[in-house]
């Protein structure tokens, strides 16, 4: 049977005859003398047959470069190169700045001081070993970390390290502590056991990557490529961590917000030196968290453990900054003239690669986030449950609308039917590049679909269902820390939903009623849409479980899936700018669609046709709204309804009051989609 961690590195049976450097025990500054040295030949000589190929990785790098950093950078590559041609000089200067730094990682991931030793020598012996077969040498430290990594897993597996656990304790204690004095001292020692003995309660492969992406700065496709698993894989994985962690620390007496003050903790108290320790810094933006709220968090934990003189050790030294957008910078932007809208659904022009990552949180029928990349990072779209923001150039947009193209055609979703595919591409005569996903079913869809620079797919789009989706940093924001932020929002956007009212004469019966729209995901948790219309003696009420159609003294009801009445509205919390919401609610029932923009471009005019009845939607292109909708029979005007929007939604009224929920189990009709507007505009409805 294969060992249990093959599958995230694979074991390849290694034959010498082609390496570029042998290890003799001699020369090379790995092989030193003494104690460990023969400890580690003996583990040797029982694996050598059974030695494995490491995967190959990209170059660590800091998120932020300084040109010492890429000296450093260039220096250490030009040393592989030479150790590969067989310089035993260059051989030795790579193995003692190997040491150094993966004496840091992996103490980080043991705690114990024999151990890190002990993996640290195999691990260069490996190095030395198989380097000859490092195919890209910008790539050695995750290459060089997933053999470190792997050599752990392989420890904790053997019962031979099971048995001498203790004496190995024993060991520790007893041992000449190679560390420099590091952080240790300057912070409680319950403090420093809590949060130590919490990182050592997580899996190993939970430990690394918070290591990996916390304190060495590596970037997820470098850590994918050092675990042997995919980015998106190790995205969840690093989420799972920090649950992990924050679980233990919460069992602990931690409040929630301490998660980043104790990886600070944790990444001082290791530091290989009292310097390190100083310069150490850890992303706020990756944990969701800044540093705040993170030191007010861990001061205020029930076990009061933590002192005024560790709170400043905390921050002394530390630079910690957060790219969530919160305080708006001056000098607003108009979205419209800013490039907001976009040529291509992947947020950058059509001759880059470019991504596409869709999540139905509860299935593709619901609403939907999207966040639209280039493979460059250039620009990046992100419509989350919180917000919509645009990235370009350095700044962040946050903007009242979601996206829309600016050749006007429709957004098309991996998940659409094959129906609407087809009658999308005759309305408009664009082919629709982005391929369908068979996975139609199940909530917490994502939906990933890539296209190159021929605007060809890279591969057949992939799904996978999961519920933690939206708690992974790339599904909030994750641009560089230095981004300047403005906030576009209107005072309703701000506060993520809103009243709103319609008054109107269709078809000869007046119409007035009232409702609620929330404009994101989060905000409809607790601000449901519903929707209460009176059409001359109809009653409309849409909202909480059921939506109804009655007269004035409740007879003849009709039943209805709830949010029926909301087709051929705004619905901006189900993740699609009114434009291409109202479109495809047309194409949903094969009604043909044309679209114009006004000569200002606010504000956009569609047309959808039904047999002889014509609905014309007034839409403002920056609120994303419907704000009037215009009927025609038989090129006969029928009537219009205007639309109201409330930017004060501290009213206290009866007109505001929310439909009752109730749960009682009814046979409901089909609804008919935008098409209850045409039968309003022939005084039709009801009369079903």
């Amino acid at each position: 049977m294969a060992p249990a961690d093959s599958r995230v590195f694979p074991q390849n049976r290694w034959k010498p005859e082609v390496t570029a450097i042998r290890c003799d025990g001699n020369g090379c500054s790995v092989c030193e003398a003494g104690p460990a040295k023969n400890r580690v030949r003996r583990r040797k000589n029982a694996l050598r047959n059974r030695a494995y190929k490491a995967p190959i990785c990209a170059m660590m790098t800091m998120d932020q470069t300084t040109p010492s950093d890429v000296d450093r950078q260039v220096n250490e590559i030009k040393l592989v190169e030479q150790a590969q041609r067989g310089d035993r000089q260059s051989l030795n200067s790579l193995a003692r700045i190997a040491r150094e730094r993966l004496r840091t990682y992996v103490y980080r991931l043991t705690q114990k001081d024999d151990l890190t030793q002990e993996i640290v020598q195999e691990s260069l012996l490996e190095m030395c070993k198989i380097l000859g077969k490092l195919q890209k040498t910008d790539r050695f430290w995750p290459w060089l970390y997933g053999i470190a990594t792997n050599k752990l897993h392989r420890h904790y597996r053997t019962e031979k390290a099971m048995k001498h656990a203790a004496a190995s304790e024993e060991r520790r204690r007893g041992v000449t502590h190679e560390r420099e004095e590091g952080f240790e001292d300057l912070v409680g020692d319950e403090l420093k056991n809590i949060v130590s003995n919490a990182m050592q309660k997580l899996r190993t492969r939970h430990k690394a990557v918070l290591v990996m992406r916390c304190y060495d700065g590596m970037a997820y496709s470098e850590i994918a490529e050092s675990m042997g698993c995919s980015e998106f894989s190790t995205r969840m994985l690093f989420v799972r961590a920090k649950k992990a962690l924050q679980k233990e620390l919460l069992s602990n007496g931690f409040s929630k917000g301490s998660l980043l003050a104790a990886l600070i903790v944790f990444g001082k108290m290791t530091a290989p030196s009292k310097a390190a320790a100083a310069q150490l810094t850890v992303p706020a933006a990756a944990l969701k968290v800044g540093l705040a709220a993170g030191v007010a968090g861990l001061a205020t934990s029930t076990t009061g453990i933590v002192s005024v003189a560790a709170v400043g050790a905390l921050t002394v030294g530390t630079v910690v900054t957060t790219s969530t957008p919160r305080q708006p910078a001056t000098g607003a932007v108009n979205p419209l003239t800013a490039g907001a809208r976009i040529v291509s659904p992947y947020a950058t022009a059509a001759g880059d690669h470019e991504q596409y990552w869709y999540y139905f949180p509860e299935g593709p029928e619901g609403p939907m986030m999207l966040r639209a990349q280039s493979r460059s990072t250039t620009s990046c779209l992100l419509q989350n449950d919180e917000a919509n923001y645009s990235y370009q150039a350095g700044t962040v947009s946050i903007n009242n609308h979601r996206m829309l193209l600016d050749d006007l055609s429709v957004l098309k979703l991996p998940t659409d039917s094959p129906e609407l595919r087809g009658f999308l591409t005759q309305v408009e005569g664009i082919r629709n590049d982005i391929q369908p996903v068979s996975a139609k079913k199940g909530r917490g869809l994502l939906a990933v679909v890539e296209r190159t620079k021929d605007e060809t797919p890279v591969s057949a789009p992939w799904t996978i269902s999961s519920s933690n989706v939206l708690d992974a940093d790339y599904f909030r924001s994750d641009w560089p820390t230095d981004t300047r932020i403005v906030d576009n929002r209107d005072a309703m956007h701000q506060q993520g939903w809103t009243y709103f009212r319609i008054r109107g004469t269709v078809a000869g019966r007046d119409v007035a009623g009232a409702g609620r729209m929330p404009f994101v995901y989060a905000a409809r948790k607790q601000h449901q849409p519903w929707l209460r219309l009176t059409i001359g003696d109809l009653v409309i009420v849409d909202g909480g479980s059921v939506a109804t159609l009655t007269n004035a003294q409740g007879e003849y009801p009709f039943k209805y899936r709830q949010g029926s009445f909301f087709s051929g509205l705004s619905r901006p919390w189900m993740g699609l700018h009114a434009i291409d919401t109202v479109r495809r609610d047309a194409a949903e029932q094969r009604a043909r669609f044309e679209t114009q923009l006004t000569a200002d471009g606010r504000e956009a005019r569609v047309t959808v046709t039904s047999d002889k009845t014509k609905l014309l939607y007034t839409i403002d292109i920056e609120a994303d709204l419907v704000r009037r909708i215009d009927f025609t029979v038989s090129d006969v005007p029928a009537g219009s309804l205007e639309f109201e929007y409330l930017p004060d939604v501290t009213v206290n009224s009866s007109e505001f009051a929310a439909p009752a929920t109730r749960s009682e189990r009814v046979t409901l009709q089909r609804d008919s989609g935008i098409l209850w507007l045409v039968r309003l505009a022939h005084g039709t409805l009801g009369g079903q």
